[in-house]
């Protein structure tokens, strides 16, 4: 681990190790990772960090991660609000409602009446 960390490389750490413990870290394959010393090393090279490259290669890491997270595209944040999952049929309704767009079983209970009384 780094001796010195700065208090954005220490925030991205501390983001990536939740990520971690709630099962949202995930490897550049899409695996999720089950191995905290792996995730730690995640960590350590997202924060710009890491005592195995350059000093040049740890500057653009925090850039890219800052960048990112700035963006809203780390895995807490699309698991915080929500949208890395599909929406509940409730969250449907509730958008349907606000948008003002009519329920479909009131929509449909016209035509299938309809039908289903003519065999």
């Amino acid at each position: 681990m780094a001796t010195h960390q700065s208090k954005a490389q220490k925030e991205t750490v501390g983001r990536v190790m939740h990520e971690f413990k709630h099962g949202e870290l995930k490897t550049s394959r899409g695996r999720k990772v089950k191995n905290p010393r792996q995730a730690i090393a995640i960590g350590l090279h997202e924060a710009g960090a890491s005592e195995y490259e350059s000093k040049e290669k740890n500057r653009q890491n925090l850039k890219r991660t800052k960048a990112r997270e700035r963006r809203g595209a780390t895995g807490k944040d699309r698991s915080e609000d929500g949208s890395g999952r599909e929406p509940t049929r409730s969250q449907l309704y509730e958008q349907a409602k606000r948008r003002n767009i009519p329920g479909r079983s009131t929509e449909l209970q016209g035509p299938l009446l309809t039908t289903t009384a003519c065999r």
